[in-house]
């Protein structure tokens, strides 16, 4: 999934000769504390809402303001993490995208950056997610992969991360099962730590095993 993708059409962008009172306007209709100024089809730069209100130039047009960030933007060829990591980095509320002559082609929202994220991390598919922790060197997606489904389960997502001067590798995983009982007992058999684990409540299978015995009862 690239940048261009996820374009959003609803939020149009301002205009070097807009004021700062109609850019402050327009922050406020679509709950955005940036947005994009364009020229012609020529992005310029992002506007934030402390720019206006520090310089105070609310009748001034914005073209005559100084800028808090410089052309931030995504290439419409970028994919996805690129954009999270634009978006995490200077703390964007929006991202505007341009094509390789810097021509404007439009804004990505958090809204649908994250609701792209969510869909690719099959974060809203049904299934349990373990967290593992392993040392770096013993680290290996190929043998992950054949706990896992020598249980029956499959990865759907899978995420790593690293912290600075660690020996440890911390493994995410988004799996199809949700009673994760005998995936978690087979990674410690092979030496993995399991930091957490998320998945339906024992005590709820019992209430429901219950529950269907007495509706059985009850229809004897």
């Amino acid at each position: 999934m690239n940048a261009l993708h996820l374009i959003s059409d609803t939020l149009p962008p301002l205009r070097t000769s807009d004021t700062g009172e109609v850019a402050l306007q327009l922050m406020a209709d679509y709950q955005v504390k940036q947005l994009p100024i364009v020229n012609n089809e020529q992005f310029l730069g992002l506007i934030a809402e402390e720019d206006i209100l520090e310089q105070g130039m609310l009748e001034d047009p914005i073209g005559n303001m100084q800028l808090s960030y410089y052309k931030p933007y995504v290439n419409e060829a970028d994919h996805i993490y690129q954009v999270l990591r634009t978006a995490a980095n200077l703390k964007l509320s929006l991202i505007p995208v341009v094509d390789i002559d810097n021509n404007y082609k439009g804004i990505i929202t958090l809204e649908a950056l994250l609701a792209e994220f969510a869909r690719l991390s099959s974060i809203t598919d049904p299934g349990g997610i373990l967290e593992l922790e392993v040392n770096v060197r013993d680290y290996s997606l190929t043998e992950i992969s054949r706990i896992v489904e020598s249980n029956d389960a499959t990865i759907l997502s899978l995420y790593t991360t690293t912290k600075s001067e660690s020996t440890q590798r911390e493994i995410t995983l988004k799996l199809n099962k949700e009673d994760l009982r005998a995936v978690m007992a087979a990674f410690e058999r092979f030496g993995y730590t399991i930091r957490n684990y998320y998945q339906k409540s024992d005590f709820e299978e019992d209430l429901r095993d219950r529950y269907e015995s007495f509706i059985r009862y009850l229809n004897i």
